[in-house]
Formats: structure tokens, C-alpha cells, sequence
């Protein structure tokens, strides 16, 4: 079967404007294809969202930021967004369209790099990267597969699907985003990513590079992850022996566990790396070289001595003396003193050009550094109260309009963000719009009670999950949800508006307390310690077993006064005193049947009479079965009737 067959895209119209042609790759949230923009007829990248995410927020929001993260961004190392819309049911991304590979097919091919190779495509990506952090945005998702590598040589960085602007402590929203060959120390251990994090993944990305592996492997992910928390990123020498030292400490650098110690930005430790690429690339020195030249006299010449270049000597008796009589100048003299003249004249000329340029030089500085053409950078006033923004930003000279967005990292109420960015370099007299914070966006909270807990996590990913709240029940099978608790453990309704990131804990069924009846009293305690109890005991009053199943000082079942069961709650053990025998007594010695019962049910017996209710505080029985004096198991019957 042809692609064109399988796949029911290739050849739609999306939006009556991009026709598809073919496909290029799939991911997890969306498929790029090849397609042709009918309007301006050129060749374009169409990025389609998965069918079966259309209808969840959460992965609809990622997408569009995409869109936004990368439309900020005007730079030819990354990739340009054209256009970003709905077919029906269809969110789609148009780019620009770059044949040729990624950083991770070259990879695949050549397993390690040259340093070179290496240095030429980091400067690329980290030029790219920067011009992203400078705009305030944090990329979140650096690795070999999001490096373009173009046919015509151009290196592009690509996919802003994890993005988002930059703050002091930008959360990801859920636990693990990115690559996790690529995540940094603080997005594993607190799910806090800025543009630090994305250094660190660079310089993962380096060191593979140059090496042609990962510094980190395990089976499982978060064997990796936890690597990635506790471990210092080997230098690429010690893989490589002729990677170098240079190299070594740029790795080292960017991948410290601290943020602290790391460059703050791509722009800090691409300055670094500029530094040194002259000694990566051969050693070309920027020293020019001595000039030696020949004295031109013609003695010098007849003798061919070479001297260095020096002050020149002028005999100015001679020379006054060559030009004190006018007529008797000789031509070749003539001819130089015309020559000066003429250059003397051309000199004024030239000193009226300079003149000139430079006073229309101070016109246009004036006109550019302070006049109607001047350029100011936007202030940042994130967090800022809306009325004090507004004027620090009329105040460098920008008209000034307010909109509002919803934000996880300022409050409600406060500036959140502007548009163009802040740092960006704009005419006075441009527009520039205020973005309020409305606070977390509210989403609706999935059901996932009844759900296994690793799918209800899946589900709950716009939301800052803590630590399951792990408990003993008889009615939920173990290992799935019960409930969801708010930040104050209060229970959340499915279908309730709940902030994005917002605190929120899982309920989850351990299952019963486990079953250790008939087990001796070191057995039930090993049991219950293997589930994972902390505080056990025994009873210090046993239970008689009535049934005969549980011998005498063998477990007789496990159980706690508390209300809601933890690993962590006193779990107590009862032991079992066996079956207990008591004494039948003459219950038919003048007391009435009412009476009977009462004794008779005090020592654990049960009563049966042929008296009716209405009669039996009256009538006094006159046999009773088992005989008075026998022997019988408590919870044994006793019939107490009366016979005429």
C-alpha cells in the first residue's frame, strides 16, 4: 500500500488554501507534511495535530503556543511560521519548508563529529537559541531531532511545542517534559525549567556530539532521570581522548547540576564559544606580519642592503634653496610643487566634505537617538500594577493599549506580559499593548475515579500533582484512583473549573489490609511489614474463635482504630484464644422464660422457646435442651420450652 493510501491527508485541501503532498514525519502530538501554499504557490511545511487530541485543551493550548513562541522570533537559525489555523476539526501549523536532515540523522550516520563539524553547528543552534531567550522564551524540548539541517547549509532550530515565556522559575506543568535523555537536574527533581535548563540540554547535546553517545543510559527512564540529579556530566575526553580541553570545559560548563553555576542564557555561552573557535579551527591569528623594506637610495641599491622602514630625513636647507628662484626652478621640481598645490587645494575640499558628512551625521544621530526616528527597547513590566506599566512605557515614548491572558506564573491583576516583548527595539510613537494577568486558566477537572493511577495522571497533566495520598480500602481495587484532593484535602467533583497548575492530590487504594489469619504472631507481623506497615503490635486482648478455624495464640486477623488507614497508621494484631466451652445452668428451677434468656445469653449462648413473646416474661418453662451441667461451645443453642 503507497503512503498516498494509507494516509487519507495526502491530497486534501486544508483551509481551501494548502494542498497536502506528502508526508514527512510523525510525532507524538502532531504529522508534518509536505504541502503547496495555492495562494503564493511556493513549497511550505503543514504541521497537523493528531486527530484523537483535537478535542483536549491541553495538547490544543501547546500547539497554538508553538505558533505564538515561534512567531516572536524573526532569525535565520529558526525555523519561520507562516500561518496557524482550524480546518473543521483540524488545528494545523504552516512553516517553511527545509529539505534535507536532522541533527539526529547525521548523528545516526557519522556516530560522533569532527570538533569543527561540531563548533560550526553549535554556533548556529546557540544563535538561534539566544535570539530565543532574548525574546523571554524558554524552548524546553533542545535535542539532536529538533536541529535542522538544510540541503543549501543552513542550520535551523525547530518545534516550540513545550515553550513558554520565560520567568525567574517557569513551571512545566507536568512531570517530565522533553526528552529525558536531555532534561536538566531542576525539571526532574522540581519540574522548574528557564533558560538555564535549555543550556543544559545543550550541552547534553554537545557532549553527544562529540562522542557519539549520551552521558547517561539506563533501562529505564527514570534510572536516566535520576543520573541526571545526582551525577556530573563526564568531560567528552574521557570517551574521546581527542576531544579538546576547550570543548571539555564548554560541556562541563553548561551542564553543572546547579543553574547557578551554569551560563544564564544561550547568548552567554555562545560569546564563550566564539571566544575560542579561532583555536578549534587551526589557529589563524589576527597579528600582522612585520613589513621590512629596501632603502630606495641609489647607493642602498648598488649595494642591495636591506634596512627597516623608518622616519625619513628632509634636508629643508636644500629644499628652500630648490625653490628660492622661481625661473630657475627645474621642471621635475616644478612639477611637484604644482603637484602639492594641488593637493593642498583638493585638502580644503576634502575638509569641507568631512565638514559636511559629519554635520549631516549629528543630524541623523539626533534624528535616530533622539528624534522622531529613535529606537527604544521595551521595558520589561512583568508583575508591574497595569497604571504604573503603562506610564514607565509612555514614558519612553510608545502608545500604550491593554489586553488580558491567562498566567500560572503572575498573579491576577498584574502586567504578565507585552506585545512586541520586552527587550524589543521599536520607534517612538509605536504601539505597544499591556497583557494583565487573569490568573491560571481554569480547566475542567477530568473523572478519573475508578482509573488506574498511571492513567490518571495522563490525564491530569495541566495540573501540579503531588505526592499520592496512599490508603487501605475494602471496596477499591489496589493500585486506582478513589478521589482528588485540592491543595487544602478537600475532595474535587469531576467536572469542577480548577486553575491550571494548580496543587492537587491523588487518593489511592492500597487494597485491603492483608489477610494473616491462621499465620503464628511473627508470621502476621513479617506479613504486614512486607505491605509496608511501619507500626505493628498485638492486641493485648485476644479473641476466642468460635468456628474452630484458628488455633489457640495463632493470628486471628489484623485491623486499626483509625478511620482512614495508612502505611504509616498503628496496625494492631489479634490473636486467638481458641474455642471457649462454658457450662450449661438450670434455667428451669421457677424463673420465668424471660429470665431464662437472660442468663443464658450472658454466658454466650443463643435461646430458642416454644413461648410466645407476649407470654415469655410470665411463664416459667418446664425443660430445658442441653441438660443443665453439660459442657458446650459458646454461641451454642439452648432450648428453653414449656410443656403442660
Amino acid at each position: 500500500m503507497t503512503t498516498a493510501q494509507a494516509d487519507p491527508m495526502i491530497g486534501r485541501l486544508v483551509d481551501g488554501r494548502y494542498q497536502v503532498r506528502s508526508r514527512i514525519a510523525r510525532g507524538g502530538m502532531a504529522t508534518v507534511y509536505l504541502a503547496t501554499d495555492l495562494r503564493l504557490e511556493r513549497r511550505v511545511a503543514i504541521k497537523i495535530m493528531h486527530g484523537h487530541l483535537a478535542d483536549d485543551n491541553t495538547f490544543k493550548t501547546r500547539f497554538v503556543q508553538e505558533a505564538r513562541s515561534a512567531a516572536r522570533l524573526a532569525h535565520p537559525n529558526v525555523v519561520n511560521v507562516f500561518d496557524q489555523g482550524q480546518d473543521d476539526d483540524m488545528a494545523y501549523l504552516v512553516m517553511e519548508y527545509l529539505p534535507g536532515i536532522t541533527l539526529r540523522d547525521l548523528l545516526k550516520d557519522y556516530k560522533r563529529l569532527t570538533a569543527v563539524q561540531t563548533v560550526d553547528i553549535l554556533d548556529a543552534v546557540l544563535a538561534g537559541l539566544a535570539a530565543a531567550h532574548r525574546a523571554g522564551i524558554v524552548h524546553r524540548d533542545v535535542k539532536p531531532e529538533n536541529v535542522l539541517l538544510a540541503d543549501d547549509g543552513r542550520i535551523k532550530l525547530s518545534d516550540f511545542g513545550l515553550a513558554r515565556a520565560a520567568s525567574q522559575n517557569t513551571a512545566t506543568g507536568q512531570a517530565l517534559l522533553g526528552t529525558i535523555a536531555y532534561l536538566s537536574p531542576e525539571l526532574v527533581t522540581r519540574g522548574v525549567a528557564d533558560a538555564r535548563s535549555d543550556v543544559y540540554a545543550l550541552g547534553i547535546m554537545l557532549y553527544e556530539m562529540l562522542t557519539g553517545e549520551q552521558p547517561f543510559v539506563g533501562e529505564a527512564p527514570m534510572q536516566i532521570a535520576y543520573q541526571h540529579a545526582n551525577d556530573q556530566v563526564p568531560a567528552p575526553s574521557s570517551r574521546v581522548p581527542s576531544v579538546p580541553r576547550a570543548l571539555d570545559e564548554l560541556v562541563e560548563w553548561a551542564t553543572r547540576r546547579d543553574p547557578e553555576e551554569r551560563p544564564a542564557n544561550a547568548g552567554e555561552l555562545l560569546e564563550r564559544l566564539r571566544e575560542i573557535e579561532s583555536e578549534l579551527r587551526g589557529g589563524a591569528s589576527g597579528a600582522q606580519p612585520t613589513l621590512v623594506l629596501g632603502d630606495l637610495s641609489p647607493a642602498a641599491a648598488a649595494t642591495a642592503e636591506t634596512t627597516v622602514l623608518g622616519p625619513r630625513r628632509v634636508n629643508r636647507t636644500a629644499a628652500v634653496a630648490l625653490i628660492a628662484d622661481e625661473d630657475d626652478v627645474p621642471e621635475p621640481v616644478a612639477r611637484l610643487r604644482n603637484d602639492a598645490q594641488r593637493r593642498r587645494a583638493r585638502g580644503w575640499w576634502l575638509f569641507a566634505l568631512v565638514l559636511l558628512i559629519a554635520g549631516a551625521a549629528g543630524g541623523t544621530g539626533w534624528y535616530f537617538g533622539a528624534g522622531p526616528g529613535a529606537f527604544s527597547a521595551v521595558e520589561n513590566v512583568t508583575g508591574v500594577a497595569p497604571d504604573e506599566a503603562q506610564q514607565t512605557l509612555e514614558a519612553q515614548g510608545f502608545v500604550v493599549d491593554r489586553g488580558e491572558e491567562s498566567s500560572i506564573d503572575v498573579p491576577d491583576g498584574a502586567v504578565s506580559s507585552t506585545d512586541p516583548p520586552a527587550g524589543t527595539n521599536l520607534k517612538k510613537g509605536a504601539k505597544v499593548t499591556l497583557l494583565v494577568s487573569t490568573g491560571p486558566q481554569l480547566i475542567a477537572v477530568p473523572d478519573v475515579a475508578g482509573a488506574a493511577v498511571d492513567d490518571a495522571k495522563a490525564q491530569l497533566t495541566s495540573f501540579a500533582l503531588g505526592a499520592d495520598d496512599e490508603r487501605i480500602s475494602y471496596e477499591a481495587a489496589a493500585g486506582t484512583v478513589m478521589a482528588v484532593l485540592d491543595g487544602d484535602g478537600n475532595p474535587i467533583e469531576a467536572g469542577t473549573e480548577y486553575p491550571e497548575q494548580g496543587a492537587m492530590t491523588l487518593v489511592v487504594s492500597l487494597g485491603p489490609i492483608p489477610d494473616v489469619a491462621g499465620q503464628s504472631e511473627e508470621q502476621a507481623k513479617q506479613t504486614l511489614a512486607d505491605f509496608g506497615f511501619s507500626d505493628v503490635n498485638v492486641n493485648a486482648e485476644g479473641k476466642y474463635d468460635d468456628t474452630g478455624a484458628v488455633p489457640a495464640g495463632a493470628a486471628l486477623r489484623a485491623g486499626s482504630d483509625e478511620e482512614i488507614i495508612r502505611k504509616d497508621t498503628p496496625i494492631w494484631i489479634t490473636l486467638s484464644l481458641g474455642i471457649q466451652m462454658v457450662e450449661v445452668p438450670n434455667v428451669i428451677t421457677g424463673q420465668t422464660v424471660a429470665a431464662a434468656r437472660d442468663q443464658l445469653e450472658a454466658l454466650g449462648l443463643v435461646v430458642t422457646s416454644n413461648v410466645p413473646d407476649l407470654f415469655v416474661g410470665v411463664i416459667i418453662p418446664t425443660t430445658q435442651s442441653p441438660a443443665a451441667g453439660e459442657s458446650v461451645q459458646i454461641g451454642s443453642t439452648v432450648e428453653v420450652n414449656y410443656v403442660p
